[in-house]
């Protein structure tokens, strides 16, 4: 049976303009530019300005947006205060007052595909060879793999060029494709790209004998299985070794060595902390971040509007429009400077846990850090915090990091100081580093000689740290 009643109930929800910082937060100083231009397009009542202004943005408090929107009441007269034209957020204190306004170079260079694109056509060929030729370049990866079945590449040939073709003269086209620059490129596996580069060397028994350790024994090669290696060839292990350092000078990925490719990315970072005679400096990157402010012209139309008799029902509805796009305006400067003051505050708080670091650079002196510890200090939520350290980088006098670097978890030793796990890495790498490759060190020794130091760690936790720095087992790692 339906009933009628009443209900009291507490809900949390977020406003629209707490939902704009949140996203706002998430975006790094490089994209920011690009967010600034897609509200300066969606919204006419904001624009680009440069006027000075004598009120610091993170002093003044953000204005009530109008609730009301009866347009007897409106009174958009705090709009255009010509005393204080609400214009700018700055950052004076967080920026150079030398920095020139100019924004980062990129560069712009050929990438992978382009490059090969350009080298088929530059080859003698048919017009069925060149279209076979085209498709299956198309179908590298970044690395200069073909990963794909050449079955499926004809499929693709013949629904969306209706061409028919045989799996033999795909094989033809593909030679033609894998004798491109550079060496390597077109390859199914990793043993062929390697076999398509040494192809490419001067003749010799060292090469012959590489080749032949590729094509009869990879699994061997692969697992570093030496003594298997020299009785299956037959050779000596000093010609192991040799066949071994020609091998390792090709190129696993040929692609991703070519201009253009993912690799070649700028990082620009959000900070930069310096050491000015024995004081931390932090400067916010502002430079690709233009001054907002409310459109002028609007207040002209409002001007307009008041001096005249008329005020019509679509002239009341063209206001109710102007003040609609101010509030926007407002509430997008406003989140504009907030995520400018979260920033700063939040990366104050990291210079301050971490300020061993950021005068030595030894990452030894990093401490133990969780996003819940910076946000006892900046009195900001966790998750608010997260979203500041994702995709966000510092420039220091000993490199660019990601802000992700300085968070780490505890480890207790046997002298009960609390280290960061980041200084546990390190040593881990610097054992790795100094032992003796013909007889590498296995996970067991490793947390031995942890234990030494006085890092108390069981051999799992070992293994896990040393996959976390990309370093490979034993086995894997030994040396002729």
């Amino acid at each position: 049976m339906l009933r009628q009643r009443l209900s009291q109930k507490l809900l949390q929800k977020l406003s629209p303009q707490q939902i704009q910082l949140m996203k706002l937060l998430q975006v790094p100083t490089a994209s920011l530019e690009e967010r600034i231009q897609e509200e300066l397009e969606a919204n006419p009542a904001l624009e680009e300005g440069n006027k000075e202004t004598e009120d610091d943005p993170f002093e003044q408090e953000a204005e009530k947006a109008e609730k009301d929107d009866g347009i007897d009441d409106l009174d958009l007269d705090d709009y255009f205060d010509e005393a204080d034209d609400y214009a700018d957020y700055r950052t004076r204190q967080q920026r150079d007052p030398n920095e020139e306004d100019k924004e980062v170079p990129i560069s712009v260079s050929e990438t992978f595909h382009e490059r090969v694109m350009r080298q088929v056509g530059m080859v003698d060929l048919e017009d069925r060879e060149a279209q076979l030729a085209i498709q299956l370049a198309g179908s590298l990866d970044d690395d200069g793999y073909l990963r794909r079945e050449l079955d499926a590449i004809a499929d693709d040939l013949a629904f969306s060029q209706n061409i028919m073709v045989e799996e033999g003269e795909l094989e033809n086209a593909l030679e033609i494709v894998q004798g491109l620059e550079p060496a390597g490129i077109g390859a199914r596996d990793l043993r062929e790209c390697l076999i398509l580069q040494l192809k490419r060397k001067p003749e010799n028994p060292i090469t012959r004998l590489a080749m032949r350790m590729l094509e009869e024994q990879f699994d061997a090669f692969s697992k570093k299985h030496y003594e298997r290696l020299q009785k299956a060839l037959g050779v000596e292990q000093d010609e192991v070794k040799l066949a071994l350092d020609e091998i390792l000078k090709l190129n696993p990925k040929p692609g991703g060595s070519s201009s253009g490719s993912k690799q070649n990315q700028y990082i620009i970072p959000d900070f930069q902390v310096t050491n000015n005679n024995g004081e931390l400096e932090l400067t916010l990157n502002s430079r690709n971040a233009p001054e907002l402010k409310v459109s002028n012209s609007f207040k002209d139309i409002y001007q307009a509007y008041k001096a005249s008799p008329k005020k019509d029902k679509k002239t009341r509805d063209e206001i109710l429009y102007i003040k609609q796009k101010m509030d926007s305006a407002k509430w997008f400067i406003d989140a504009i400077r907030q995520r400018q003051q979260t920033l700063y505050n939040t990366m104050a708080a990291i210079i301050d846990i971490q300020e061993a670091f950021f005068r030595t650079g030894d990452e030894t002196n990093l401490k133990p850090m969780i996003l819940k510890d910076v946000a006892a200090i900046t009195g900001l939520d966790i998750s608010t915090i997260s979203r500041v350290a994702n995709s966000k980088y510092v420039a220091t006098e000993f490199g660019t990091m990601s802000l992700k670097y300085f968070f780490s978890e505890s480890l207790t030793t046997d002298s009960g100081e609390e280290v960061s796990t980041r200084e546990v890495k390190r040593i881990l790498h610097d054992l790795i580093e100094a032992e003796d490759k013909r007889k590498p060190l296995s996970d067991q020794k490793l947390m031995a000689l942890l234990k030494d130091k006085g890092y108390q760690i069981a051999r799992r936790t070992v293994a896990k740290y040393r996959e976390q720095l990309n370093i490979p087992v034993a086995r894997l790692r030994k040396e002729l």
